[in-house]
């Protein structure tokens, strides 16, 4: 059977982090770094890329969804993007472009069910109760951390929308979270834990498990995977499961991030 392509996805990006503690989305401190300014987040990025296999899976998507994400070039506010996709088998390959270049690849897939859910194989932790300036002991390997519950009712689910220019009415007809929601969750596992300078999300995969309502208490149960060096980068790997209510899995996620740059590893 032929795989039926959404329509390419534009959208004026916006930069909805100028004023959060990452200091990568400000204007001077990204171009000490080499950008031309501030960046768009990666999860913003990302929440621009479920658009077409929320066009093409609809609900089915939010519920049992697959998609990863790799950021290979910087989005900055106020720039036109178009993300596209092409068949792979069942599912899609992504593609983000802006300023004439590539900016991010993916994936999406939707599977026939959703993997089962395995709270016990995560454990729940607080966040630390004083954050202390990061340094490699902070994401130590095979390290919990937690997030303290959030939810985004009323309000805060609409300004989400607003923030990420999601116009598909699904959202606001049957009741539902954006899944780039659970994104922002992943990085306050990073932020929620430490002291972090500017830093940048580079990739993801995220499998979810059922779709989130905006009044959902949601928490990140995380396990540090990963943390190395890399090209003068240091590099923490998560793998975590985000949780509605304490006792609803929603969704499964790998998050990658460089959570000290080169030009400051080096400082």
């Amino acid at each position: 059977m032929m795989t039926v392509l959404p329509e390419p996805y534009g959208v004026v990006a916006h930069n909805s982090a100028k004023q959060s503690e990452n200091r990568m989305h400000d204007d001077a401190v990204a171009r000490r770094f080499g950008f031309v300014g501030g960046l768009v987040p990666g999860v913003d990025v990302l929440a621009y890329m479920t658009h077409l296999p929320v066009a093409k899976w609809g609900r089915g998507f939010l519920e049992r969804g697959l998609i990863e994400a790799r950021f290979v070039k910087p989005v900055y506010d106020g720039d036109d993007v178009e993300v596209s996709a092409e068949p792979d088998g069942e599912g899609l390959t992504l593609r983000v472009e802006s300023r004439g270049e590539l900016c991010a690849t993916g994936a999406a897939a939707l599977p026939e069910h959703a993997p089962p859910a395995r709270l016990g194989n995560f454990r729940a932790v607080p966040p630390v109760t004083i954050r202390r300036p990061v340094d490699s002991s902070s994401y130590e390997l095979g390290k919990w951390l937690g997030t303290a519950p959030q939810c985004w009712a009323g309000d805060a689910a609409i300004g989400y929308l607003a923030e990420v220019r999601e116009a598909d009415p699904i959202y606001r007809a049957e009741g539902l979270l954006h899944p780039g929601v659970l994104q922002r969750i992943m990085n306050r596992v990073l932020i929620e834990n430490a002291l972090l300078g500017a830093w940048m999300h580079v990739g993801s995969e995220m499998q979810l498990l059922n779709a989130a309502r905006p009044t959902d208490q949601l928490t990140a149960r995380a396990k540090v995977t990963g943390n190395y060096e890399k090209k003068g980068h240091r590099i923490v790997e998560l793998d975590a499961l985000i949780v509605a209510g304490g006792d609803t899995a929603i969704a499964h996620c790998h998050h990658v991030a460089i959570y000290q740059p080169r030009a400051k590893a080096a400082a």
